[in-house]
């Protein structure tokens, strides 16, 4: 990858600090650390991170907290990049909380490299890098660039409707998934690319069963937006 992805380790455990940050660092990861709530703060407000691991308990600042105080910080300028929670002892309440607190997974420690890859997916769907229209990968699909530009149109449709029912949708998990399972098929024949991957990571969360908003709904609008700005865009050209 050209720029890594920067990751922000906060646990107060050694141990478990060192294996984090070595790991992610082995998968690519810029990562460093720190022991502690307030200095996750006060670096990820500093500095933007594109994933933070959070442990649950720590002096100062749980996960929870930590999280809470950079999402309500506009000018914190990690205050939307991908949080995952830690912790040695997570039961069943404990993971809906968090995963209902916009937390994107959580961690059961000790974790392994495999659990790391996974996140680092996650991660990977969430960063802007991502182009929003893939012009080389829609005419892979479609063959034909007026099919692209026709199938574009009727994607733009789609999308202005869903944007206008999304409110509403969040209420009706059903209903939602069936949208999304629609729009990520038009995403890949049009090459929506980013819009394609955040509605990957969204069906992941309505999938996991949790109560209340899923956490990467907000990061969905944003990109829905972004695509119809780009498509409208496109054709005005």
């Amino acid at each position: 990858m050209p720029d890594a992805v920067r990751a922000l380790v906060a646990d107060d455990d050694p141990s478990s600090r060192f294996f984090l940050v070595e790991a992610l660092r082995s998968l690519g990861l810029d990562a460093q650390a720190c022991h502690d709530g307030p200095s996750a703060i006060a670096l990820a407000r500093q500095e933007a991170f594109d994933l933070i691991l959070l442990d649950c308990r720590m002096p100062g600042a749980g996960a929870e907290e930590v999280l809470a105080a950079l999402r309500g910080d506009p000018l914190a300028r990690s205050s939307d990049c991908t949080a995952v929670a830690t912790s040695a002892d997570m039961d069943v309440s404990l993971r809906h909380r968090l995963l209902s607190a916009e937390f994107s997974e959580v961690l059961q420690k000790p974790c392994s490299l495999t659990d790391l890859r996974r996140i680092l997916a996650l991660v990977q769907a969430d960063t802007t890098a991502t182009p929003l229209l893939d012009d080389a990968q829609a005419i892979a699909t479609m063959g034909d660039a007026g099919v692209v530009k026709a199938m574009r149109t009727l994607l733009r449709v789609e999308l202005a409707s869903l944007y206008q029912d999304l409110d509403a949708l969040t209420g009706d998990t059903a209903a939602l998934a069936d949208r999304l399972h629609r729009l990520r098929s038009s995403c890949g024949f049009c090459g929506a690319a980013a819009l394609g991957a955040q509605t990957i990571v969204l069906q992941r969360h309505l999938k996991s069963g949790i109560p209340g908003p899923p956490a990467p709904l907000s990061r969905f609008r944003r990109a829905l937006l972004a695509t119809l700005n780009a498509l409208a865009a496109e054709e005005g050209a």
